[in-house]
């Protein structure tokens, strides 16, 4: 098969990314379906190194500054939060898109590098994390643009070059970006692949590839380091072994056996394995130890990532068809392997285009949504009102509590049913509630209910997932916080007050803090109290 036209495919791949790009920012806004917690989550980061913060250094979380710094840089530059996410979503596939361009062309034939590069293009300006979710979301972006790294750095790895587009240098360096980019990211992605795609490198004889992907990880590790010093690894390394042995979030899905086995992964885990027998089957025996040396990697990152979404059944689809056998070979059992490795690869493809579609298809949702059902996350950021959510998700405050109550018969079965004790707060049980929707409502009464009482300008510690209450109101931010809690109490020693919500984001995180405090032997003693939460200081 004769090779890509290096400049029609650059051009493609440029209209692809003009058309899913500009059709996220046509209207000018993002309004979003749900996931609100995980927009509190994102915006407390982008704010934060937008004034110049560091993750890890400045507050706590294991995701990298990579997968926040392109949105902050917007907001930094004046932009409204909303289309900061949609510019910088736009940003980043500028950046991905020679590096996929590279990689389709040095490994793949006829229609396959257009495909392979639409891919990477879709996953990083998607509106929706993945699965067959219809609602418009941006939690989560990073796994999608971690996804769209790793693809890369793993097809150039897992496949030999096309005879004409064989350059190391050139393989080398893209390799060396995806790769860095991940370990600024993701952390997750890059334990999982650093090895396979290493492995491939040397397999496929690619050893000036190595050398100089190895060269220019190390060259962007000096460059972050001389902006951020050394004491930036630490801190990092740090925060990804207290996530690690995390009570709340140490993976946000199902168990790691299901994400292999349970039913709706199963056939992807079959497909996978089978594979790698076919591909060695084939004679393909450095792809089959690539793809081999890949599956834990795959099935680690899917466990890690919230909702399972397989993704790496896109990539395994492209990467079989690629590694076909060209003429007959057959097996054992009499079978072509090109048609086999090929069904195989089919297969896969089948099993994923829900989620694919899904992605692809999202800008196209996003502009249809009907603005008149939205309203801003932050009520009273007029800067920032281009992000919105849904009226009902934002104002309508539900919250879900237990029925086991005294007298009611159900309570001699609370036991049983694993219940647990109530959280208590100086010798008082406290409401067993948990809030479902109106974190903006919640937060914004919050906040303005402590401004009234006096206490704007204040550091406030929430015994709860989110300590987000100066997103929405004259509060000072915690030093050394936790946009997220995974434990510990990041930020209570700055905190000039301690809010203990009277129905909770997270029960457990309340109960959680709680007993942390309770062991440091602090006394807190109550100032106010109102409905929505009790406020106390430092005895």
């Amino acid at each position: 098969m004769k090779k890509t036209n290096a400049g029609r495919l650059f051009v493609v791949l440029l209209a692809v990314l003009a058309v899913e790009a500009g059709l996220a920012m046509w209207r000018g806004q993002l309004l979003v379906g749900k996931h609100e917690g995980d927009m509190l989550h994102l915006l407390e980061i982008v704010f934060r190194m937008a004034d110049g913060e560091w993750p890890h250094l400045d507050f706590m979380t294991p995701i990298g500054f990579m997968a926040f710094a392109p949105i902050a840089l917007f907001v930094k530059l004046g932009a409204g939060v909303g289309s900061s996410i949609l510019y910088a979503q736009a940003l980043m596939g500028l950046l991905l898109l020679p590096l996929a361009w590279r990689a389709g062309l040095s490994r793949l034939t006829g229609y396959w590098p257009y495909l392979f590069g639409a891919l990477v293009i879709v996953l990083v300006t998607a509106l929706v994390h993945g699965e067959a979710e219809r609602s418009v979301s941006i939690s989560m972006h990073y796994n999608r643009w971690a996804w769209a790294a790793a693809f890369i750095a793993i097809l150039i790895a897992t496949l030999p070059p096309v005879d004409g587009y064989k350059n190391q240098t050139a393989d080398g360096i893209v390799v060396g970006l995806a790769l860095a980019f991940l370990a600024l990211c993701k952390v997750t992605y890059i334990a999982a692949f650093v090895i396979p795609v290493a492995v491939g490198l040397l397999a496929h004889k690619q050893h000036r590839a190595f050398m100089f992907a190895l060269a220019t990880g190390l060259a962007i590790v000096a460059v972050v380091t001389a902006f951020a010093g050394l004491d930036f690894w630490a801190a990092y390394m740090r925060d990804l072994l207290r996530v690690s042995a995390s009570e709340v979030r140490a993976n946000p899905g199902a168990p790691f056996a299901a994400v292999i086995a349970a039913p709706a992964y199963l056939g992807g885990s079959i497909v996978l394995l089978f594979s790698v027998i076919l591909l060695r089957q084939a004679k393909k025996m450095t792809e089959g130890l690539v793809l081999l040396l890949l599956t834990p990697g795959f099935f680690y990152v899917t466990f890690q990532n919230f909702g399972n979404d397989p993704q790496w059944l896109l990539l395994l689809g492209i990467l079989l068809f690629a590694a076909r056998p060209e003429g007959v070979t057959t097996n054992g059992a009499g079978w072509d392997m090109r048609t086999a490795v090929g069904l195989s690869g089919a297969a896969a493809f089948a099993m994923i285009v829900p989620s694919a579609i899904n992605l692809a298809y999202s800008p196209i949702r996003h502009l249809g949504q009907d603005a008149a059902q939205h309203v801003p996350l932050l009520p009273r950021a007029t800067l920032h009102a281009d992000l919105q959510t849904g009226t009902v998700r934002a104002l309508r405050a539900d919250k879900r509590v237990p029925m086991e109550v005294p007298g009611s018969g159900l309570d001699v079965w609370a036991e049983r049913a694993e219940r647990g004790q109530a959280d208590v707060l100086n010798g008082e049980e406290l409401p067993r509630c948990e809030v479902m929707l109106g974190l903006s409502a919640l937060f914004d009464s919050m906040a303005t209910s402590l401004a009234e009482s006096g206490h704007a300008g204040e550091r406030i510690f929430i015994a709860d997932l989110f300590s987000s209450i100066w997103l929405f109101g004259d509060f000072e931010r915690l030093e050394e916080g936790a946009p997220w809690y995974y434990g510990g109490l990041p930020g209570y020693d700055t905190a000039d007050y301690i809010l203990v919500p009277q129905c909770s984001i997270h029960p457990k995180v309340r109960g959680l803090v709680l007993e942390r405090i309770a062991q440091r032997g602090d006394t807190l003693v109550e100032v106010s109290r109102t409905p929505l939460y009790i406020l106390l200081e430092k005895g």
